[in-house]
């Protein structure tokens, strides 16, 4: 595979790097106000897990940081263990295991989510975004930024929250919201707007918010956002109090078994929810670049060891940001580690700016970046797929709004299998590689029937195929073939083979495929003759001649 320059699109990757940090900025703040923890713990966990684990990662474009996932594990945890101090030895044990499990291979699990789950799971996120940033956009913060659960902590839910805004509309806030709104809907659209590439449409919604807002505090406005409805970053104004802000592990409790339990928890947990993140950055990302998901596990085990170590939260790689940064144009992971310096530098020197910011602003960012995960256009694609796809991506979608991400995408696998387990469960393919004096022939034989369940076999072979191959596909003798497989091979002829000059004929496949089969121009080949073995020898020597077409 080809090595990326992370400095090759610095422009891009700046200024989606930049609408990262403002989305990043607040769910830190959110995520950890919801934990129990110091305020700062949150910045920290996202200034490490922007730095440290983006250097780290392979993944091009997911980005790491505390997760509302862990919130509830990170509070009980808090208070169970006595101190904050206690705690961050059991995110240190959490990161030893995480490094662990990626010298095992454990992240290769991944590769046996199917897609249709994995795009439910990504469906449900972008609704669950859209529903929990409307209050905020109409002034109505009652919920922590952040939040993705259908019960909330202050004893309401998703759909009771809504009602709230009835009781409490802002008008500044809802102003701010729609103009922002309309900032980002245009901003990529008008001509002469299409100069200004390198700022974020995001920036000038939150430029224009925080400038609306002071021109209402100034002028004694009822429009006037208050203090509560601004970002709220924690302003240290001695060198004592920043000294204060950097807490280290109390190693004392590493003899504590409910520490180890903690650590254990939190780590099986966020591995977890990484592995799932990973394959939806890897779903969204238009270059169809695979991550290594060992890699990744050992990079998110040392974020959180560096993480517990400067009083950080524990992290994942998050959906929300992900995604974030693939719509604002991220081209490699130096968008990430941009991220993770903003947020390091801004608070240190900015604070007090940053802290101007109007949620509602930041709330239509969101809003947007939930519509484009859950887009019409999506659910259309899985109802037009029949049943076995459409039956699992509803009901991982409809779990991870009402219950959680991880028994969404678990119900969602567990709905996948039992379609599998229908049919024939003995599905694969055969390889083998000609020598000829034109070079190298490698044949694909898919068999009768292919599923998600050899998804990461065909991976490997798509992806170990070397430069300047010819590779014949065929699918003549299949009479199934799961959506996933064919998404591969699809990506694999439209994107890596040329990138790297693989020339690739497509052979058998039906019409509904929708993939299109590579016309012979000489010796056409019989491929009936696959169940003679005479006939086979034949077809080889026919091969030889065959004309590869891109």
């Amino acid at each position: 595979m080809k090595k990326i320059n992370l400095f090759a699109s610095l422009k891009s990757d700046f200024a989606s790097g930049l609408v990262v940090f403002l989305v990043a900025l607040p769910l830190c703040l959110g995520i950890a106000m919801a934990s129990g923890a110091p305020l700062f713990s949150g910045i920290i966990s996202g200034v490490i897990g922007g730095i440290v684990v983006g250097y780290l990662s392979k993944s091009h474009i997911s980005v790491s940081g505390p997760a509302a996932g862990l919130t509830a594990i990170i509070l009980t945890a808090i208070t169970d263990l006595g101190a904050f101090d206690v705690f961050l030895t059991a995110v240190f044990i959490a990161g030893l295991i995480q490094l662990a499990l990626g010298f095992v291979k454990a992240g290769s699990i991944s590769n046996y989510f199917p897609t249709n789950v994995i795009e439910g799971m990504l469906a449900g996120i972008g609704i669950i975004i859209i529903l929990k940033q409307l209050p905020h956009a109409f002034g109505y913060d009652s919920d922590f930024e952040g939040d993705l659960s259908f019960s909330q902590s202050d004893g309401s839910n998703t759909f009771s929250a809504l009602l709230g805004i009835l009781n409490y509309v802002q008008l500044g806030s809802i102003l701010i919201s729609f103009v922002s709104i309309f900032i980002l809907l245009i901003w990529d659209k008008v001509s002469f707007l299409k100069k200004l590439k390198l700022i974020p449409g995001a920036l000038v919604a939150v430029v224009v918010g925080v400038l609306l807002n002071e021109i209402f505090v100034a002028t004694g406005s009822s429009l006037a956002i208050m203090k509560q409805h601004l970002v709220s970053l924690p302003v240290p104004t001695t060198l004592e109090e920043f000294k204060q802000i950097i807490v280290t592990p109390n190693f004392s409790g590493i003899t504590n078994p409910q520490v180890w339990i903690v650590g254990l928890t939190i780590a099986i947990v966020a591995s977890i929810e990484t592995l799932l993140c990973i394959e939806a950055s890897d779903r969204m990302d238009i270059h169809k670049r695979y991550t290594d998901t060992n890699v990744e596990l050992k990079a998110q085990g040392i974020g959180n060891i560096v993480s517990s170590l400067l009083g950080g939260l524990p992290m994942t790689s998050v959906v929300v940001r992900s995604s974030a940064n693939n719509n604002a144009g991220a081209k490699s992971k130096m968008s990430t580690i941009i991220h993770g310096v903003l947020l390091l530098l801004s608070v240190l020197t900015i604070p007090f700016i940053l802290n101007k910011i109007p949620l509602a602003t930041l709330a239509a960012i969101l809003i947007l970046v939930g519509y484009k995960l859950a887009k019409p256009a999506t659910f259309k694609h899985f109802w037009d797929n029949g049943k076995y796809q459409f039956i699992p991506f509803i009901a991982t979608l409809l779990a991870v709004v009402f219950l959680d991400l991880l028994k969404g995408v678990a119900l969602g696998i567990i709905i996948s299998i039992i379609f599998i387990l229908k049919g024939n469960l003995k599905r694969a393919y055969s390889f083998r590689k000609e020598k000829y004096e034109d070079g190298d022939v490698i044949h694909i034989d898919l068999a009768q029937e292919v599923s998600f369940l050899n998804k990461a076999a065909i991976k490997s072979t798509l992806n170990d195929i070397p430069v300047n191959s010819k590779v014949i596909i065929n699918a003549h003798d299949t009479v199934y073939i799961a959506h996933d497989i064919l998404d591969l091979i699809r990506e694999f002829k439209k994107t890596r083979a040329i990138d790297d000059n693989i020339k690739v004929k497509l052979k058998g496949f039906k019409k509904a495929y929708l993939l299109k089969n590579s016309s012979d121009t000489l010796n056409h080949v019989t491929i009936e003759s696959h169940y003679d073995f005479a006939k086979r020898v034949m077809v080889k020597k026919e091969i030889k001649h065959e004309v590869f077409t891109e």
